[in-house]
């Protein structure tokens, strides 16, 4: 398998993702299935885009022996371990703030079995 065609579907597939995640971001009705769209998508889209920088630039190492390559990857894979870290944690804390604020979501499902065991 040619490395253009392995660089062309990875990035492929990480601005499919990432454009997914945007849609999401539009078209879904509350605060939660807002972020959660978002954060699921660009994290995945996110992934394969670094991961075709990082297949890129250690092709061009192996090939041209520049270590500015090996850097490249190197800044690629530390930039996505914390992107990986920040985005559902971040996720996580708007979402914490929105539920402290009160806002429900919509068409929130409401559990009458126990509202009846309170009374």
């Amino acid at each position: 398998m040619s490395i253009k065609i392995v660089l062309g579907l990875f990035l492929g597939i990480g601005v499919i993702f990432n454009c997914l995640g945007s849609i999401g971001l539009l078209r879904f009705p509350d605060v939660y299935t807002r972020l959660h769209a978002s954060t699921k998508a660009t994290t995945f889209g996110s992934i394969f885009t670094s991961l075709a920088v990082v297949i890129y630039s250690l092709y061009r190492w192996s090939s041209l022996g520049d270590s500015k390559f090996v850097v490249l990857a190197f800044h690629t894979i530390i930039a996505l371990i914390f992107l990986i870290i920040t985005n559902p944690t971040g996720a996580h804390a708007i979402a914490r703030a929105a539920h402290r604020s009160g806002v429900l979501p919509k068409q929130a499902v409401i559990d009458q079995l126990k509202e009846a065991k309170l009374k």
